[in-house]
């Protein structure tokens, strides 16, 4: 596995080099945002350990970048900003997992593991094929199946598939979903969203079948494939 490391703290980039090393991992390391963003930017890692707070360039900005150009690398944040909201902004933007300073050698090493094992796939806002695991969306003809089985969607509803497809693997927010779904710029107690996903669940996640549609606790949603 070959792991860029963006860290400007020198005793925690040597003790997380140190530790990858010793499991024959290759880490490459860049002590601030400017220069992890260039070597980010060649997609020759498996895997990018990003921590939030940098000189030059901040965490949230470098991994803005790297997904608004098609780069795809799994990203892991390794930081002091241990907040809700810290943790909901940094896979918002972009980010794939969250481990917060001080941590366990070994809980990192599974959870880069874990990460380098994802397909590295960004679905382009522009695809009119939308697909996770055996669950498929086709807008050109409307049509959602899983498997052999056609699924009927409410036109709300399949908004808001689309939505969840097209943010795979990421975590999407209760806010996020009433401003893109139903054009709501601001909060409510509605549980509009609650009851969407809870319908969208009973036709895609039928029993006997994985599980796709996961909630978040008290975060928001993600549609990822089964492990």
């Amino acid at each position: 596995m070959k792991v860029l490391l963006v860290e400007d703290d020198k005793q925690t980039a040597d003790f997380v080099m140190d530790g990858l090393v010793a499991q024959r991992c290759l880490v490459d390391h860049a002590a601030d945002g400017r220069e992890g963003l260039l070597m980010a930017a060649k997609r020759e890692h498996d895997v990018i350990v990003l921590d939030r707070m940098l000189p030059v360039l901040d965490g949230l900005s470098i991994v803005r970048a790297l997904r608004s150009t098609g780069v795809a690398t799994p990203i892991l944040y390794l930081t002091t900003m241990s907040g809700i909201d810290d943790r909901v902004d940094g896979l918002d933007a972009g980010g794939d997992d969250y481990l917060v300073k001080p941590f366990a050698m070994v809980e990192l090493l599974a959870r880069l593991r874990a990460l380098a094992r994802r397909p590295q796939t960004l679905v382009n806002e522009h695809s009119t094929h939308l697909r996770v695991a055996d669950l498929e969306m086709d807008l050109l003809k409307r049509r959602v199946t899983r498997g052999d089985l056609e699924i009927d969607l409410l036109p709300r509803e399949f908004k808001l598939l689309e939505y969840l497809l097209r943010n795979a693997e990421r975590l999407v927010t209760r806010a996020m979903l009433l401003e893109i779904v139903w054009r709501v710029h601001f909060d409510t107690r509605t549980s509009v969203v609650e009851s969407h996903i809870s319908r969208l669940r009973s036709k895609i996640d039928t029993p006997g079948l994985p599980e796709l549609i996961h909630t978040i606790r008290k975060a928001g949603y993600m549609l990822r494939a089964p492990e």
